[in-house]
């Protein structure tokens, strides 16, 4: 993928990355020709879907070896196990790949829920539920409480504007 700059038809350079930053990436990027920026943000979710996908940001610098996907998901490779294989070129590849595809952060302690508002939150869609429950623990845990309750719940629901 690559962004390209409208007026000018030029593709667009890498700029400046930040983060991740709880899970959000932003990478800029400017056209050589004009100078036209444009960034692009990634929330937590799309950042850990590229990342599960073992998508690598920036394209293929080298060509594709005999089973690439079948090593990169052995769970313990030994390293003699495909040994003979010339070693490929190495280039400077994607000056942010290693930003993306960085371990994902530890999951912080979640608080403890009470029985009304388990109940409560099995009743959000289930498509929209883990995400619904991270938003109000991350909440919680922002207001300090230990224990998620029904009042909780509110106080989470009137801020959130619904």
């Amino acid at each position: 993928m690559k962004f390209l700059c409208l007026d000018c038809d030029e593709p667009m350079k890498l700029a400046s990355t930040e983060g991740p930053d709880e899970g959000s990436l932003t990478v800029t990027f400017r056209c050589p020709e004009c100078g036209f920026r444009v960034a692009m943000l990634t929330n937590p979710f799309e950042t850990q879907m590229v990342r599960s996908l073992g998508v690598k940001v920036g394209g293929r610098t080298v060509p594709a070896e005999p089973f690439e996907h079948l090593r990169s998901t052995m769970a313990n490779p030994r390293a003699d196990a495909f040994a003979g294989g010339a070693d490929p070129e190495t280039g400077p590849g994607c000056p942010f790949a290693a930003t993306v595809n960085a371990q994902a952060p530890a999951e912080p302690a979640s608080v403890a829920w009470t029985v009304d508002a388990e109940a409560r939150i099995e009743r959000i869609p289930e498509f929209i539920r883990p995400m619904a429950r991270r938003a109000i623990e991350r909440y919680a845990q922002g207001k300090g409480y230990a224990t998620i309750t029904d009042a909780v719940l509110d106080e989470a629901r009137s801020t959130f504007g619904m």
